[in-house]
């Protein structure tokens, strides 16, 4: 048959991902004769694009789910995307922006048939990005978070949390985006390290003309919502000022000078300003002392009335201009700069503001103890297993969680209030009037006369249900999907979302179907460029997944990926490791080339017994090993295992061993097992490189429909009568070829050149039994067993036994002396320099101590090749 010189990945994988979906191997249905295996996607952003965190994480699934598939399973992956609140809405506005359309001018309706067109245009690309990358998911069963059905989980949980007393509505400090205009939950503050400036103040007291108090803020913009001073009682400087009142710089309006031990008097002046509206310490301060709440700022960050000063400025502007005026005024009394934490909005990178706002909440201590719980006993493995300790804190400090946003896109929050205030939760617009009949006793009241909350809810309140979600276990909390593919198996995510996408799912699954979600969570790093720098298009250090793709191949780009990626350490990419899957991708091409182009004879007898022997128990004790990593989610190790097999043991050693000579036959034995052990190679690479193994499988032999690849049965290990003696000969016979091509490569011999070896050893049945091996892999026209060394001969030690190669006529044997014995002299000279150096008393007592041992090193090397040098002339 006519094979392909060259692997062409451009020509093969579109071919077969469209086949396997034909063929409709990635949709799983419940069977109760097969195992269950189920894993479901971390959604992505419907506003996302594949990155190569992506490529990572849904590798790393396709492998789990290729190979459960292969056992046998019933595998189902569960496709689908996140509709992202904050990152969604701040899209569609910038969009509705460039038309010269603005939010404020639409209804909500309006703005989310806009949404909702982005969605459909949009919001598909990375699912569709992520077959190229092979990802066998069940499109069939692609889910998104606000589509109907789950939109209505998530308003069923909502309810029901809220009349079990697990949500409640008040007034708390939030973390409060200006750019998005929403409020944000803990998880969702990025904190970024930074230097910034600390103005201190002067405060005029009052009554006291010329005295001033000195206060120190970081915030200059805030002292119009100042509304008093705090001093420790203990703070001697502060005696005269207990009961006094102070004047806010610029503004002039009198606030009072407080007393409370909680503030420091060695840190800054010993001075607070205390701003309830928007700082969270000042608010439980203000509490404290039964101060007012004076809130300076809009949702957008700009100042409103109650500032005065600046009003319609943009907080970091009148930052500037309050700076510059009180510098003007004679109020500013120095600046520093000093190290501190930015807080930073996840999404939109706007600097957080610390904000009083009416929010949802849901209490997280009770269920945190729970999900806790299932982690610390293993009945839910974190792999690997450091992240425990990180989890353990996180879920011992958990607060509870603010789930509204200040958005249109999302889901809804299902209450509804009266006129006078009051609301009611419930599922929808006929169940709300019912209950509001009853809380108010008013029988007259109509639908019309309620409003539902404007708010919708933090998307995580939506994506913490996924798991149960996806199989309808809401709509449906006894259906065929739930009770066959729930709990769901592995999960393969980031450790930057242990808290906010792992924990809650936990706690839901164990809240609504009373046993946890998954069983083994598999946290991958971060990837990297290799400078270490997180990769970002900002950085513009991360290439086009796509583009790796259609310049390697899939299988490439995957391999690379997985080439050194353990659990839980980031990855520092380098293009080198793609290459090299690319590289491997044409080794595993060529190899099969090459058996496909032997000529079999069948009259030949079986004449490589041994080294098919061999290779049997070298692929036993490799799937042993393999399966091992797989069982302890050693990913990269799984790959190397394989890579390491294919690459040395059958490319550069098997096949060495089996081929014929050059146009002469292979008898069929030998060609038989070979082909049957690159099927069986193929099965171990396909969840790896699914594309180029399902290509040669069916180049292999004649395929019907159902003997694909994708779905051929997983090798089981099968150990062969004296494996491990059978190991143990071989490589023995594989070190003296070791040492034989090291003497060719240090002599500038041929690799084809015809040597003989003497052989000074007792085991002369290993030469007898691997005869035909050592005389075609060293090369070798003649075995001799010897008693003495031959003379001009270079020998190597093997296994305690000696061995030779004369030289005599393979070489110039003069021009080898005089290259030895300059080699020779020039190493004595260089072990006499560094003599000298050590004797130098002065150098060694004043030299750092990792300076002198680098020149011992270097004496002892010098020594070790002078010895080496003299054993070879020696020979000669």
């Amino acid at each position: 048959m006519s094979i392909a010189k060259t692997y062409s990945p451009a020509d093969v994988e579109a071919k077969w991902y469209q086949r396997w979906q034909e063929k409709g191997f990635f949709h799983a249905k419940p069977n109760p004769r097969k195992p269950a295996y189920s894993v479901v996607i971390p959604p992505p952003n419907v506003t996302g694009v594949l990155h190569m965190g992506h490529m990572l994480n849904n590798t790393i699934q396709d492998v789990l789910v290729r190979r459960a598939r292969m056992q046998g399973k019933e595998a189902c992956w569960v496709p689908g995307t996140d509709h992202a609140s904050i990152a969604t809405e701040a899209k569609v506005v910038a969009l509705l922006q460039e038309k010269g359309i603005s939010k404020k001018d639409l209804t909500r309706e309006e703005f989310l048939t806009h949404a909702w067109d982005w969605k459909e245009k949009y919001g598909g690309i990375i699912l569709e990005q992520l077959k190229k990358l092979g990802a066998s998911c069940d499109w069939d069963r692609t889910r998104f978070t606000m589509e109907p059905e789950l939109t209505e989980a998530v308003l069923r949980v909502f309810v029901d949390l809220y009349r079990k007393g697990q949500i409640y509505r008040g007034v708390r400090m939030v973390n409060w985006d200006p750019k998005g205009g929403t409020a944000l939950s803990d998880e969702e503050v990025i904190p970024k390290d930074t230097m910034a400036k600390m103005y201190h103040l002067k405060y005029e007291v009052v009554g006291a003309e010329g005295q001033a108090l000195t206060v120190a803020t970081s915030r200059p913009e805030t002292i119009m919502a100042d509304v008093a001073v705090a001093v420790n009682p203990n703070d001697p400087r502060y005696t005269h000022l207990h009961g006094a009142k102070v004047r806010i710089p610029l503004l002039g309006r009198e606030i009072p000078v407080i007393l409370d031990e909680y503030v420091s008097i060695d840190f800054g002046t010993g001075a607070l300003k205390v701003t309830p509206a928007h700082d969270l310490n000042d608010y439980e301060l203000g509490l404290k002392h039964n101060l007012p709440v004076i809130d300076i700022l809009n949702n957008d960050g700009t100042l409103n009335e109650k500032a005065v000063l600046y009003v319609g400025q943009d907080r970091f502007a009148a930052r500037r201009n309050v700076v510059k005026d009180l510098e003007e005024a004679g109020l500013l009394d120095k600046v520093e700069e000093y190290a501190s934490v930015l807080q930073t909005s996840e999404r939109t990178g706007a600097v957080i503001e610390p904000r009083l706002s009416l929010q949802w909440f849901c209490k997280m201590d009770h269920m945190a103890k729970k999900a806790l719980e299932v982690v610390e006993n293993d009945e839910i493995k974190l792999h690997p297993p450091k992240f425990k300790n990180m989890y353990r804190s996180w879920m011992e400090n958990v607060r509870d969680w603010c789930i509204s946003r200040q958005l249109w896109w999302g889901q809804r929050i299902p209450a509804y209030y009266l006129p006078d205030g009051s609301f009611v939760v419930a599922l929808d617009t006929e169940e709300a009037l019912k209950l509001a009949r009853e809380q108010s006793g008013n029988q007259n009241l109509q639908a019309s006369d309620l409003r539902q909350d404007e708010d919708v809810l933090d998307t995580w309140f939506s994506s913490w249900l996924w798991p149960i979600s996806v199989f309808d276990g809401f709509k449906d909390p006894d259906n065929a999907d739930i009770n066959y593919f729930y709990p769901t198996d592995d999960l393969v995510t980031a450790p930057e979302i242990l808290f906010f996408w792992v924990a809650r799912m936990i706690m839901a699954g164990l809240e609504y179907r009373k046993e946890v979600p998954f069983r083994n969570v598999y946290l991958t790093g971060i990837v990297r460029d290799d400078q270490g720098r997180k990769m970002s298009k900002q950085l513009g250090n991360s290439p086009d997944p796509l583009d790796l793709i259609a310049q390697y191949g899939a299988d490439g780009v995957r391999t690379g990926m997985l080439f050194s990626s353990p659990a839980g350490n980031d990855l520092l990419f380098d293009i080198k490791l793609v290459e090299q899957g690319r590289n491997f991708t044409n080794k595993l091409w060529n190899a099969f080339r090459l058996t496909q182009g032997w000529e079999v004879d069948a009259a030949l007898p079986f004449a490589n017994q041994k080294a098919v022997e061999w290779f049997g128990a070298k692929l036993h004790t490799t799937l042993v090993e393999l399966d091992e990593h797989f069982e302890k989610f050693r990913m990269s190790d799984a790959l190397m295992t394989v890579y390491k097999l294919v690459w040395d043991d059958f490319c550069s050693v098997y096949l060495e061993m089996v081929k014929p000579a050059y146009q002469a036959p292979i008898d069929a034995e030998t060609l038989r097992r070979t082909t049957a052990y690159l099927e069986t190679l193929l099965k171990l690479l396909h969840p790896f490189m699914p594309f180029i193994t399902e290509e040669i499988w069916h180049e292999l032999a004649e395929r019907t429909d159902k003997d694909y690849l994708c779905i051929a049965a997983w090798p089981k290990p099968q150990p062969e009568a004296g494996a491990t003696e059978l190991l143990a000969r071989m490589s023995q016979a594989l070190d003296i070829v070791a040492g034989i091509r090291n003497i060719r490569n240090q002599k500038g011999l041929g690799p084809n050149k015809p040597l003989t070896l003497a052989a000074k050893t007792d085991d002369t049945q290993l030469l007898q039994d691997y005869d035909g091996i050592l005389r075609k892999l060293g090369a070798l026209e003649v075995i001799n067993v010897v008693d003495t060394a031959p003379a001009a001969a270079v020998g190597f030690v093997s296994g305690g036994a000696e061995f030779f190669v004369p030289l005599e006529g393979q070489i110039d044997l003069g021009a080898e002396k005089e290259r030895l014995t300059k080699e020779l002299e020039y190493a004595q000279g260089f072990r006499e320099s560094v003599l000298k150096k050590l004797a130098n008393e002065k150098f060694v007592q004043n030299a750092k101590p990792d300076l002198v041992e680098r020149e011992r090193q270097k004496l002892a090397d010098a020594e070790a090749k002078i010895a080496a040098l003299e054993q070879s002339l020696a020979a000669l």
